[in-house]
């Protein structure tokens, strides 16, 4: 059986894949993560957690992404990143994103995807390929346009999904610990822009992660999206190295 103490949206987040749902909860016995959300998106989240139930997806179709950071001025400076102005990395990044992933992709971006209003998320949003979902970062919570989540195929704070039989857990952060990490389960973050001479605050942490997990953000991945056949190469070379 589930924990009792998750609401349906949770339940349909993490664990449809595991249990059955026996017994679907109302809104109003919503966990409080899914208040917050409930608080600062409105109800379009639900309706669209209430929908979707397969999380199986096609190994040679899906992608993974994540902290493209579009328009934001000030990341160029604060991670090194190879171009002059928003403009330069905005057109490097879409035309990117649009070599490797067609419009039938699915893409998983890993949050901090846009800064800016609703005109520079629109601009951004009508010019990439592919199927988007998005897993909320901390830059998402405060810069997610109103009207803007029905852009996105699904809208959550993390997911478990499975492609092929590769169980994957989906998150902006990279997990302490989880079920299977020692193993075959993988976990693909964000957030900590992992890169060459980082010296970022997270640095001396990230020596604790386990080989099955990865930073699919930009920074880490030439500024483009990686497919799964591209993580499943870096996580077995992690898992060789970290057998010797």
């Amino acid at each position: 059986m589930p924990p009792a103490n998750l609401c349906k949206v949770c339940k349909n987040l993490e664990i449809s894949k595991i249990y059955p749902i026996e017994k679907p909860q109302t809104k109003a016995n919503l966990c409080k993560v899914c208040k917050d959300l409930q608080a600062h998106f409105g109800n379009a989240i639900f309706a669209q957690n209430e929908l979707i139930m397969n999380f199986n997806f096609d190994p040679e179709h899906t992608f993974f992404t994540s902290d493209t950071h579009f328009n934001h001025a000030n990341i160029i400076k604060f991670c090194n990143r190879p171009f002059k102005d928003v403009e330069q990395m905005n057109e490097s990044m879409i035309a990117n994103w649009n070599r490797v992933v067609g419009m039938d992709d699915t893409v998983f971006h890993l949050g901090d995807f846009c800064l800016g209003g609703a005109a520079e998320w629109t601009k951004v949003l009508d010019r990439l390929n592919g199927k988007i979902y998005l897993i909320l970062g901390n830059h998402d919570l405060k810069n997610l346009r109103q009207g803007f989540i029905g852009r996105f195929e699904h809208v959550a704070m993390q997911m478990h999904i499975t492609i092929g039989k590769q169980r994957i857990y989906l998150c902006h952060y990279p997990f302490l610990c989880f079920e299977g990490g020692y193993r075959e389960v993988w976990q693909l973050f964000g957030h900590v822009h992992s890169r060459k001479n980082n010296t970022g605050l997270d640095v001396e942490r990230l020596q604790y992660l386990y080989p099955t997990q990865y930073d699919v953000g930009v920074d880490n991945n030439d500024f483009t999206p990686v497919s799964f056949e591209q993580v499943n190469q870096i996580i077995k070379k992690q898992l060789d190295k970290h057998k010797r």
